[in-house]
């Protein structure tokens, strides 16, 4: 993925195992009717040593969560019993969650999903209670108190590809989370005070003041990086390095082009420069305006950010709005293009001398932009494709090109078209379909959290709006008018 040198690629490998339409105003009143624990409970505990008294938070007590009803209606603020996790799993105090394209497109209706659900599935937050008969090795990892980042993709550890590292495939998570919004039981951890009524999980629910997350989607978040810049690092960051890791396999000397400039985007670009794993030529654009970029602008500012980890020496960003442009500039990208003003295919093909790139990645998940990343990879190139698509999109291709010159295409996050691709490694004659859903949890995660801490990348430059609980109508409001230029965080 990168480029100075195979040698500094492997010592940096050695340390790292070491280490337009508008949606309706959102959020309702809410319902906040006591405190989170009694006041008797309070005064019971203070005396007790904080750990124990943060292992029994959920003997009593409430807390919010924030629900989506159904499409088009807006979220609201409700409260809910003390969510209660169980073996495996720990129950963390959320402290910030990220707010993704992925869940607009829930909020929407773009994507179905058990409703109602409580979403948000970026974030990071303190453990304050582990589940009944968890193994003693998951306590000693990760101890009340601990600070940690969670995974969008929260692997069983048990399934037959989790057994052989394949976190990203795993089966429980999309067979119960995915298709059902429950955790690998079938059952959720959410029950509303008032009725009792159970409240899917979008992922671990996590734009809640507390959720549940199965342990093997956790990493341990040192002290010196902050909660909310951190967020990112389990979608975002998490789901750009899986695309260039483990779908893209991007090897030295690669040129890359990366359709979009958002959130993931710009995390794949800033990677592989710092990183030193990709060519003088990786290419970040974004064409097409005939419609709205959303989230995606972020996401694929997050693919800006990691190819220049991973090295890129020469990093070209082609949006259509100035801003945006700047923007990947503080991100790695060391040329822009406003694909306004000319053909980004083009530009692509004069950079690269001619042919094209050795990779495409397409982060905005739009007919229009599948095609642009075909056409601009070279003959027994690849691209791959992240972004997530409104469900039924269609992307066409040209099927003798694919057969007579070997070009392999990915997908990642779409929704219906080709569903079964995403979630699995397909191989066909001379046509290589290549599945990826993201990175891989108890690998990569820690990776990425060192990656952050040593400041290989800068995680303060990728966030740049930031929210209170309160004001997740504000935040998807600005995320579906295109108002976030990289990544919006809300703080709880």
């Amino acid at each position: 993925m990168g480029f100075p040198s195979i040698l500094s690629r492997i010592a940096i490998s050695r340390n790292l195992l070491s280490s337009k339409p508008t949606i309706p105003s959102i959020l309702l009143s809410s319902r906040w009717f006591s405190n989170l624990v009694a006041n008797n409970t309070d005064k019971a505990e203070s005396s007790l040593p904080s750990t124990l008294a943060a292992y029994h938070v959920s003997s009593g007590g409430y807390m919010r969560g924030t629900v989506f009803w159904e499409p088009d209606t807006p979220l609201t603020i409700e409260e809910f019993h003390m969510p209660r996790p169980k073996a495996g799993e720990v129950l963390i105090k959320t402290k910030a969650c990220g707010v993704c394209h992925s869940d607009l497109h829930v909020i929407k209706g773009e994507i179905p999903f058990s409703s109602p659900s409580v979403i948000g599935h970026e974030v990071t937050g303190e453990i304050v209670e582990h589940g009944p008969l968890t193994d003693r090795k998951i306590i000693e990892r990760f101890p009340i108190g601990s600070q940690v980042v969670g995974a969008f993709i929260m692997p069983c550890g048990n399934c037959f590809f989790c057994s052989k590292g394949h976190d990203d495939l795993c089966e429980d998570f999309f067979a119960y989370n995915r298709a059902k919004g429950t955790l690998y039981d079938g059952e959720t951890r959410l029950f509303l005070r008032d009725s009792g009524k159970p409240v899917y999980m979008y992922s671990m629910g996590g734009l809640a003041e507390y959720c549940v997350i199965p342990a093997h989607g956790l990493a341990i978040l040192p002290k010196s990086l902050p909660y909310t810049e951190s967020a990112i690092l389990g979608c975002a960051v998490f789901t750009a390095y899986g695309a260039m890791r483990h779908a893209a396999e991007v090897c030295p000397g690669d040129s890359i082009a990366v359709i979009g400039v958002g959130g993931v985007g710009s995390r794949i670009t800033n990677e592989n420069h710092e990183l030193g794993l990709f060519s003088p030529c990786s290419v970040l654009y974004h064409v097409v305006p005939l419609f709205p970029v959303y989230d995606n602008i972020l996401s694929e500012l997050t693919e800006n950010m990691i190819a220049r980890a991973f090295g890129a020496s020469l990093v070209i960003a082609v949006d259509i709005q100035n801003d945006k442009l700047q923007k990947a500039k503080t991100l790695g990208a060391t040329h822009t293009v406003n694909a306004i003003e000319e053909d980004a295919i083009e530009r692509i093909k004069e950079i690269t001398g001619g042919p094209g790139v050795d990779i495409a990645v397409e982060a905005l998940g739009k007919p229009q932009t599948f095609l642009q990343c075909l056409q601009s990879v070279r003959d027994g190139g690849k691209a791959v494709m992240i972004g997530l698509s409104k469900a039924g999109a269609i992307g066409e291709v040209d099927i003798n090109r694919l057969v007579r010159r070997k070009v392999a295409f990915g997908m990642m996050e779409s929704d219906h078209f080709l569903e079964n691709l995403v979630n699995r490694n397909v191989i066909q004659v001379l046509i290589r379909v290549i599945g990826s859903y993201g990175a891989r949890a108890r690998q990569d995660l820690p990776k990425l959290v060192k990656l952050a801490e040593t400041g290989i990348f800068n995680l303060n430059n990728a966030v740049s709006r930031k929210y209170k609980f309160e004001e997740g109508n504000k935040a998807f409001q600005d995320l579906n008018q295109g108002r976030i230029v990289s990544r919006g965080v809300i703080e709880i």
